[in-house]
């Protein structure tokens, strides 16, 4: 297994699971805990950001290396999953933001939803990382420097 891709995606996991962990703890009416837990799942979603940017311009993305007729599953978890990551990390600065500005009633109608979403980002992601590194060799790699400068 790569090191680099296996840490982020051990990251986004963990994420997922401070999410869960949080939102237990929220309904047993334990908010500082929930507020701790919450804002690790954050740092740890912000830190596999800032490994999956730092990798894709400095090493490069993998394609996929897997069989042709395997593509258009490969492809298709990525396109949703890139969808579910953007759309959960906008969900996400929100929800913090909210419970950040003390808008408690807001915070709580859209915290399940940006859960929901995590939790689905973070299962396509780990699909995504199976394909690509686990059960099929990866395709070639370019860093995006290389990519624009050549080289």
């Amino acid at each position: 297994m790569p090191f680099l891709p296996t840490i982020s995606t051990v990251f986004i996991v963990l994420s997922a699971i401070l999410v869960a962990i949080g939102w237990v703890l929220i309904a047993n009416g334990k908010a500082t805990a929930h507020k701790r837990t919450m804002i690790a799942a954050a740092i740890s979603a912000l830190t596999f950001f800032i490994l999956y940017v730092s990798r894709t311009i400095f090493l490069g993305n993998q394609t996929f290396g897997g069989p042709d007729d395997m593509q258009i599953y490969y492809t298709s978890f990525l396109v949703f999953h890139i969808i579910l990551a953007t759309t959960g990390a906008v969900f996400g600065i929100v929800t913090l933001y909210l419970a950040f500005k003390r808008r408690i009633s807001k915070h709580r109608k859209i915290g399940p939803v940006t859960a929901v979403i995590w939790f689905f980002t973070a299962i396509t992601g780990v699909m995504v990382y199976l394909l690509l590194y686990v059960l099929y060799d990866s395709g070639h790699s370019s860093s995006l420097f290389r990519a624009i400068f050549g080289g």
